[in-house]
């Protein structure tokens, strides 16, 4: 019973053809190593998705695609500027490019691999959205992706730290304060975090500078410790908290209930 609805969601979320590729895609990930990236499509997303074999990908399309990770941002009508930090290979970045046709993205993804991925989703919605090679953290700092495995330790839990004294920094973290202001925008509409551990660094400090210009904040938490630290961060901001999955979505007062599309 519980497979024929998986079947049934995927057809409705995916659409008849686009699911049946997807299953296919399935069957074949489990017995095939390496070769050339595929296709996979979505009525979610615009353009067709480049997916990886045997990564992490096919897991993080079946998320937003087919258990529609995101639909908690289902309510909100229009958006001007959203902020995606930990895009992956951009298949969030693609969702959130379909559902919001008049925003522009600011894609952020350290890892060299994911991050080529990323280029070539993105590349079909041209200029409305810029990627960045680069970590979100707290303030400008020098960064290095960080050799302990975490969670899993597959491509869609890559981390970071601070380079050492006698490290060379692979990249200089960016934060959101920083994003905001070269947009020349004056305030985020959503801010998408999903930084595996690394959210513990950016709501220890400098948060509050940044916090207010923030509409809706949809953000996953690893561990009691990151958690404690976001719930400190924002307790005073307004946001009217709830959770969708693994997420814990922060939207401002005002704003249309999604109590409809929450999975508590």
């Amino acid at each position: 019973m519980i497979d024929l609805q998986r079947k049934v969601t995927a057809i409705g979320n995916l659409g008849l053809l686009p699911s049946v590729l997807y299953t296919f895609q399935k069957l074949w990930h489990t017995g095939h190593h390496e070769g050339a990236p595929y296709r996979l499509s979505s009525r979610f997303a615009k353009y067709p998705l480049q997916c990886r074999p045997r990564t992490s990908d096919l897991d993080v399309f079946s998320q937003i695609f087919v258990g529609r990770e995101y639909r908690c941002l289902d309510d909100i009508r229009e958006a001007d500027l959203i902020v995606d930090c930990g895009a992956n290979v951009g298949f969030s970045t693609a969702y959130l490019l379909t559902q919001f046709p008049h925003a522009d993205v600011i894609a952020v993804e350290p890892d060299p691999d994911n991050y080529a991925a990323l280029q070539a989703n993105v590349a079909p919605y041209g200029g409305r959205c810029r990627t960045i090679r680069s970590a979100l953290w707290s303030h400008c700092t020098g960064l290095v992706l960080s050799e302990e495995p975490f969670c899993d330790g597959r491509e869609w839990a890559r981390t970071v730290r601070p380079a050492r004294d006698a490290e060379t920094p692979l990249m200089v973290a960016v934060d959101v304060a920083s994003l905001l202001k070269e947009s020349r925008r004056p305030r985020i509409s959503i801010l998408k975090i999903d930084i595996e551990g690394s959210e513990a660094a950016v709501f220890s400090e400098n948060c509050q500078d940044w916090l207010d210009k923030v509409d809706t904040l949809v953000i996953e938490l690893h561990g009691s410790r990151c958690q404690s630290i976001f719930a400190e961060a924002i307790k005073d901001s307004g946001f009217t908290v709830s959770r969708c999955d693994e997420l814990t979505v922060c939207k401002r007062a005002g704003r249309p209930s999604a109590v409809a599309h929450i999975n508590v």
